[in-house]
């Protein structure tokens, strides 16, 4: 896992994720650079997926984009947490996967999905992605390689924190807690 700031639509990868709403035929934010980049051929392809559920995905070519697919996935809309958001968030990452390893792609970037127009806390969600990820990597037969790509810069910083402190090793069991200042805590 890494994190990367950047546009999704110039990465040369085998697979971008595309923060999609359920009818796929394109939108605003991610969305919309996406399908625009793409060109009209995405949304001819995306008319015969008929929609995308919640928490699902579906794939595409990629058409104009430096990218050889496109994994559609349709975030939740933030309704306070309450709803079944952070189970959604997670299938998005998780079913993204799973088609990227069904269909042998190597390298896959993810969008902060859902923490734009549809309102989830960016903090959360990227908890919730970098924990789903490392989660479905571990259950996956086969490696693929993923890049969170952040627009801004606060996205950034907040992704890189989590990826480095799971790559940090668990404490041993039985150990004892290291103070805040052995643990490099102020």
């Amino acid at each position: 896992m890494k994190a990367i700031q950047a546009d999704i639509t110039t990465l040369a990868v085998d697979a971008i994720v595309n923060a999609a709403n359920e009818s796929l035929l394109g939108g605003g934010g991610v969305d919309g650079a996406i399908h625009d980049a793409a060109g009209p051929k995405l949304l001819e392809e995306c008319r015969h997926l008929h929609g995308c559920k919640t928490g699902d995905a579906k794939i595409t070519r990629a058409y104009k984009l430096p990218a050889k697919h496109i994994i559609h996935t349709v975030g939740p809309v933030w309704h306070g947490g309450a709803h079944g958001e952070s189970e959604s968030l997670a299938n998005c990452y998780h079913r993204s996967l799973q088609i990227a390893c069904e269909h042998g792609l190597r390298t896959i970037a993810f969008p902060c999905i859902s923490t734009g127009v549809y309102g989830y806390p960016a903090d959360q969600a990227a908890e919730i992605a970098v924990r789903t990820v490392r989660d479905t990597q571990r259950s996956l037969p086969c490696n693929v390689d993923v890049i969170f790509c952040c627009f801004s810069r606060r996205a950034l910083e907040s992704y890189l924190r989590l990826i480095q402190n799971n790559a940090q090793p668990a404490p041993a069991p039985n150990s004892s807690p290291a103070t805040g200042s052995e643990s490099g805590e102020a």
